[in-house]
């Protein structure tokens, strides 16, 4: 008969620790091993049974629901041996998603602005959404928007015609994260759905309005790639609308709203999250170039905010 995954009651104290040390003779590595082989053999059926038992989220395809038990399961063992003090996490996660100008087809020669600066402050201790920030950004290289870019964004002619300049919502940004006391009283981390929000439109966009590159977003989360790696599964299968899916999750709000773009990366981080992933920093912007960093980098939150200087 069919060997069933051997998790009791007793091992489900605790939630959000996990063991720093790394000798993997010790006997509890082999007991998580051979654990991980009874869950690879279990149907879809009987893992959502057992993690129904434990109380934990049964949505989604079978390689996510195999992937959040192991972990679950791994994350009690080694609590058992080892209990850990959670407060070496950020305390915070701002998700941002920027929406730009754009022309059908953006050929080459295209600048892209920014039109939409939304950020979604989650806190990563009540796995919430805690607040947002949103404000439309009045474009100067190409004030008049395409038709293509209205239709794509929602974002009307009418409500950049009436925003500020760059410069002033980012001066806003900073306030509103002050205000939240990120980078002062609490730790915190950017995060994004992929390289080019800051790698290519904060960039682009520093440039356009002249002023340098501000350092709370030199480094950042880059989920698709937090979310490649955790659940094994290959790059093409890390857009926003397939991460949801595959998490058992629906898009909720309107696509290319830059605030109901962050809402939804938002989800897809608290459901990491809930499923064991540490979320940490994996990519930087370093002398205007885009670079990975390294998943043994020492986690560190981003700095306090400030006005970045103007450029000469």
């Amino acid at each position: 008969g069919r060997q069933h995954c051997k998790i009791s009651d007793r091992e489900t104290n605790g939630k959000n620790s996990t063991a720093s040390s790394n000798d993997f003779s010790d006997p509890v590595y082999k007991e998580i091993a051979i654990t991980n082989g009874y869950i690879n053999r279990m149907t879809r059926d009987e893992l959502r049974s057992k993690l129904a038992e434990f109380k934990l989220e049964t949505r989604g395809v079978k390689d996510v629901l195999k992937k959040r038990l192991k972990n679950y399961y791994k994350k009690q063992k080694l609590m058992q041996k080892e209990p850990i003090n959670g407060d070496s996490y950020y305390d915070y996660i701002c998700v941002v998603d920027f929406e730009a100008t754009c022309e059908e087809g953006n050929p080459p020669e295209f600048v892209h602005e920014i039109i939409e600066f939304p950020i979604v402050l989650l806190n990563t201790r009540t796995l919430e959404i805690e607040d947002t920030f949103q404000q439309y950004v009045k474009p100067e290289i190409n004030p008049k928007l395409s038709n293509f870019c209205i239709s794509l964004t929602g974002i009307t002619q009418d409500i950049v015609d009436k925003a500020d300049t760059f410069p002033q919502v980012l001066q806003n940004v900073i306030e509103w994260m002050r205000q939240r006391e990120l980078g002062t009283k609490y730790s915190y981390s950017m995060l994004t759905d992929g390289s080019w929000d800051m790698s290519k439109f904060l960039n682009i966009q520093c440039r356009i309005s002249r002023i340098k590159y501000p350092s709370f977003a030199k480094k950042w989360i880059n989920i698709r790639k937090s979310y490649g790696n955790f659940y094994k599964v290959p790059r093409n299968q890390t857009k926003l609308t397939i991460m949801l899916e595959k998490l058992g999750m629906n898009y909720d709000g309107r696509p290319h709203s830059g605030l109901d773009d962050s809402k939804n990366i938002a989800k897809i981080a608290i459901r990491m999250l809930q499923d064991g992933c540490e979320l940490r920093v994996n990519e930087r912007m370093h002398a205007g170039q885009l670079m990975t960093v390294s998943s043994s980098a020492p986690l560190e939150g981003a700095p306090a905010p400030q006005m970045p200087r103007y450029r000469n």
